[in-house]
């Protein structure tokens, strides 16, 4: 089964430092964002329902493997006109593309829906016109409440989860319950646990065991979380976003820090659990750049997407949930079964607090993984 790398883990540190301030500068400080408040919606394109897309073409940006190999072909054959595919690893790379200041190019990006927010609020995305896109209905009631873009007003939801705790259950004598059993673990998890890198999730075991908002920008409370990360530190294996599942299947992990489709839960003693304390909600979107010479094309690439048989190759292939009743209700019941995650319901997702753009603020969680990881 192929796993695509975690679209949210990032390469190095300095990249984290230098990209976190120019997604910052280009966001602002909002929580949750509406169609009233956009800065974009006054401006939509007027878009031909009727274009001829033969005449148009379009680029997209996108994780490695998170689509399907073939979808330029089926585009061609299906929608009649040329997609282009440029990969991207990490968020950070994608927003590097985008807010460089000069045309892009690209029609189409997949980002994560912090990122979404803060390239609409800088004017660089294009108001959605539902009316391109009826394969909008496929999805669920739930995903037009996002907290970062209520009413999918600029952003389609493509893959959505949560965090949590990823666990051997032949290897822990007391099945973890609580974010506190990863940030001081039993005696027999002692040194066999791994939590994550990325700004937001190395924080968000402190940050929810506390009691605090995955989108605090209270000094004082990261403060407090700081301090929590730091005393769980001498009890961690080490930080870890993308080799944790090897980790438990060899046994040199018994717990760690995992996004739900990456907990390999097809192995037979491997579970996964949302601690009682709660966690967050992220969710992988698509927008189409103001930019886009192509918008009518871009509309119904993301329409196409949104079918049954392409939205639902991302559950079957990269594991994670996606945000589409017709998609998942046609992902194979073994599948399902075999992979709990799967299972999770969007009423249960929504109980996960959505991540949210920080705009200046977003530093501050910067400085609190630079800081936690470099402490000796």
């Amino acid at each position: 089964m192929f796993r695509a790398r975690s679209p949210r883990s990032l390469p190095a540190a300095v990249l984290v430092t230098g990209l976190a301030l120019a997604v910052s500068a280009c966001g602002g400080s909002s929580g949750e964002t509406t169609a009233a408040d956009s800065g974009a919606t006054a401006a939509a394109a007027q878009l031909d329902p009727n274009a001829d897309l033969t005449k148009q073409s379009v680029t997209v940006t996108v994780w490695k493997g998170y689509t399907p190999e073939e979808l330029p072909q089926k585009v061609k054959e299906k929608l009649k006109f040329d997609l282009k595919v440029t990969p991207h690893d990490t968020n950070e790379i994608a927003m590097a593309k985008l807010t460089s200041g000069a045309d892009s190019g690209i029609d189409v990006a997949f980002v994560s829906g912090q990122y979404a927010q803060a390239l609409n609020e800088a004017g660089l995305l294009e108001p959605l016109h539902p009316e391109l896109i009826p394969n909008l209905a496929n999805l669920y009631p739930e995903a037009k409440e996002l907290a970062y873009d209520k009413g999918n007003v600029f952003s389609v939801p493509y893959t959505w989860g949560t965090t949590g705790i990823c666990y051997r259950t032949d290897l822990v004598k007391t099945p973890p319950a609580s974010w506190n059993d990863i940030l001081n673990p039993p005696a027999d998890a002692e040194k066999k646990v791994t939590m994550m890198t990325t700004e937001r999730w190395l924080a968000l075991p402190a940050v929810k065991a506390l009691g605090y908002s995955v989108n605090t920008r209270s000094d004082e409370e990261l403060a407090k979380v700081k301090e929590k990360l730091l005393a769980a530190k001498p009890h961690l294996l080490g930080y870890d976003d993308t080799t944790f599942g090897d980790k438990l299947k060899s046994g040199e992990a018994v717990m760690v820090e995992a996004w739900d489709g990456w907990c390999p839960t097809t192995e037979k003693n491997i579970k996964f659990v949302v601690p009682k304390e709660g966690s967050d909600l992220w969710v992988d979107t698509m927008v189409i750049l103001k930019s886009s010479k192509n918008k009518e094309a871009a509309h119904a690439l993301i329409n196409y997407i949104l079918s049954p048989e392409i939205h639902g190759w991302a559950a079957e292939n990269i594991l994670y949930k996606v945000p589409n009743k017709a998609a998942m209700d046609q992902v194979d019941a073994k599948l399902k079964a075999d992979n709990t995650p799967l299972q999770m319901t969007p009423a249960q997702l929504l109980q996960g607090e959505s991540i949210v753009d920080l705009g200046e603020d977003s530093t501050k969680f910067t400085r609190l993984a630079t800081e936690v990881s470099a402490k000796q």
